[in-house]
């Protein structure tokens, strides 16, 4: 990106140009979890401009959800057609009428789309009247190769806009939620008892898992509907502390409400379903696993009809229960389905996942497993595991699925990976009884389920990755790392301390939390294994100057510290990684974000790293895009030579930039 601006902007300012940029802005790409409120920035972006208050440059705005248009993936348009097919208002439109229209297309929620953008191999297209796959009208749009001057903006989840290459974005925004002010703010507003609001504040600060996810207003929302009916009925308890524990509740709260919906006045345990309750809720299960596991998140009638869900069945259960499952009619009055936020998906795909292990449902186990035999078998962790090749015991089940959802590149099965490990718990079984059926686990294999969690080795995986770990033991109520964490923190001698891999993740998670920024990060100065300290990596967010030397960091270690060098603050201004086999590729992820203004390092040191050319050409790229930040460049001992370093050697002689400081030989 030309420019990326650490700053807050209006969903109404996005096409408006900042006055030190020179070039307008044609293509937004707005990111966002589940259920942070892009839709909703849409619709109000899209209602400011109807009722004539904001964007009355714009003639037409095209709203195009991804939902609607897997309903044509199929089929052939123009992008004349298309107008007039989703918004018959256009029809009257002509292709002269469009060309000296300033239009805006909006495609909302490309995390939902089954078309395949392909961007390379692609068909070049320029005539609004030429027929095409949507797929390929789509992607000329968004090059600018149709309408030109047309506005584009698209919203996605962040493990799916990847789709977009990024040379074709000219700005990123991303809706991050709510502050911790507005959580408070949330709950006061939805409650007139003061009382209640505060019972339900306190308690959800209590766990940081739960005010962590408070950030999205849907969870606000479940937490809302859980504790107010745990706080105002007779049915008190221990109020939730996991997610799991929180998501049980929310799924018999709202079953509830679906009966006594039908049956006024009679009020039933929430434990007690119904058979057919039980069947539909495991048939969405299956639903919810499958597509999980897909990366879809809205389901059409087919996708129902293949878990053996009967469309009207799924009518009835949406249409009274749209707390969990929602059905919608979208283009040509056909419904499309999914569940209210992506979390509810991956907690029913859990249930389902644990119900099959439960009641030994082999195919299904092995088929999520996968080929994970053969490619841990040979490990000395799982030598134990492999002796027999009968059906997985629980803890084996588990840590099988634990270093699966690892392998994740984008890490779509860790919150569901965390939800199986919570369901261990004999409370939430008890919960869920009338679903999971009677269930035994013994206090050994919960013992070696912890066991397996502390002592797994997540060599050659992201450190950002290996934190779930941490978060599963947290499911279990485990709160033993959690605790001895806490105390090392308090401690005046932390060297002595000898920290477990775990206990890594531990403290690289409540670094990151922390409200106050760590003034310095040396990995050297912390008593663990080299595996250990790759795993406090993550915490590079959250300090001011981190020194990560010889601690044998590979590409995608790189990739974390990128990360945080773009987080919202970058606090870091000095950084050592020194001594690592980081070579060009690595360095390659680093550039990446040095080129951003929001960056604030000013002190880089690469010595021993293994570097070439490439590397400088990198460097001196990135700089030539933001020459505001670096001042000291130490690329000592990577065996470079006079031609290689001439770009970095330049820059360093202009005025225009700030490199004071050049070590290369």
């Amino acid at each position: 990106m030309d420019a990326l601006h650490d700053a807050p902007i209006r969903c109404q300012d996005i096409f408006k140009a900042l006055p030190d940029q020179q070039r307008p802005i044609r293509v937004v790409l707005t990111n966002g979890v589940a259920g942070v409120g892009k839709t909703f920035s849409v619709q109000k972006f899209t209602l400011d401009w109807a009722e004539g208050l904001e964007n009355q440059h714009v003639s037409v705005v095209v709203l195009l959800s991804f939902r609607e248009l897997n309903l044509i993936r199929d089929e052939q348009y123009s992008l004349l057609e298309l107008l007039h097919v989703f918004h018959p208002t256009l029809q009257k439109v002509t292709a002269e009428k469009l060309a000296v229209s300033q239009l805006l297309f909006i495609f909302d929620g490309l995390d939902e789309s089954r078309l395949s953008l392909d961007f390379t191999n692609r068909k070049l297209l320029s005539d609004v009247t030429q027929k095409s796959s949507v797929s390929q009208l789509l992607t000329n749009l968004i090059q600018g190769n149709l309408l030109p001057s047309a506005l584009v903006w698209i919203t996605s989840r962040p493990a799916a806009a990847n789709q977009i290459p990024p040379t074709r974005v000219d700005r990123l925004t991303e809706v991050r939620g709510f502050t911790d002010a507005q959580k408070e703010e949330y709950f006061r507003r939805r409650f007139s008892d003061e009382e209640l609001s505060s019972r339900i504040i306190s308690h959800m600060k209590t766990s940081r898992s739960l005010h962590i996810m408070c950030s999205i207003p849907v969870f606000c929302w479940i937490t809302a509907t859980v504790l107010e009916h745990m706080l105002t009925t007779e049915q008190r308890g221990e109020l939730p502390k996991t997610l799991t524990d929180m998501y049980s509740h929310f799924l018999l709260v709202q079953t509830k409400r679906k009966k006594n919906k039908y049956h006024e006045g009679h009020e039933t345990s929430p434990q007690e379903l119904t058979e057919a309750d039980r069947e539909v809720l495991l048939k969405l299960g299956r639903l919810a696993f499958e597509h999980l596991e897909k990366g879809n998140i809205m389901f059409y009638q087919e996708d129902l009809e293949q878990c053996g869900l009967d469309v009207t069945e799924a009518s009835v259960y949406s249409g009274v229960c749209t707390e969990i499952f929602k059905r919608e009619c979208v283009i040509f009055q056909k419904p499309v389905y999914c569940f209210v936020h992506l979390s509810i998906q991956e907690f029913l795909a859990a249930v389902y996942m644990f119900h099959c292990h439960t009641n030994r449902k082999t195919k299904v186990v092995e088929g999520f497993l996968g080929n994970f035999r053969e490619e841990y078998k040979n490990r000395s962790f799982f030598k134990n595991m492999f002796k027999s090749y009968s059906f997985p015991s629980m803890d084996v089940f588990l840590t099988k699925g634990m270093y699966k959802s690892l392998q994740s590149k984008n890490g779509h099965l860790d919150l569901f990976v965390r939800f199986l490990h919570g369901l261990c718990l004999e409370s939430n079984q008890r919960l869920l009884v009338g679903l999971l059926g009677q269930t035994e686990i013994s206090p050994g294999t919960i013992q070696r389920v912890i066991n397996n969690l502390k002592w797994m080795n997540s060599y050659g995986i992201s450190p950002d990755r290996s934190i779930n770990i941490f978060h599963c033991l947290m499911e279990m109520n485990h709160l033993s790392v959690h605790q001895e964490i806490q105390e090392f923190l308090k401690s005046k001698n932390r060297s002595e301390k000898l920290l477990s891999e775990i206990e890594c993740s531990a403290l690289a998670f409540m670094l990151q939390m922390s409200e106050e920024v760590l003034d310095e990060l040396d990995l050297q100065k912390y008593n663990t294994s080299k595996r250990g300290r790759q795993r406090l990596i993550p915490a590079v967010r959250n300090c001011r100057k981190a020194g990560l030397t010889q601690c044998r960091l590979s590409e995608s270690h790189c990739e974390v510290v990128a990360s945080a060098l773009k987080s919202n603050p970058s606090h870091l201004t000095q950084l050592d990684m020194s001594w690592n086999k980081l070579q060009d590729s690595g360095v390659k992820h680093l550039c990446g974000f040095l080129e951003s203004p929001g960056c604030g390092l000013e002190t880089l040191r690469l010595r021993w790293c293994g570097l070439s050319k490439i590397s400088c050409d990198y460097l001196a790229a990135a700089l030539k895009s933001n020459p505001s930040h670096l001042r000291e460049l130490h690329l000592w001992r990577n065996n470079l030579k006079d031609p290689d370093v001439k770009q970095l050697s330049d820059l360093q002689q202009s005025p225009d930039y700030r490199l004071e400081t050049l070590v290369w030989s």
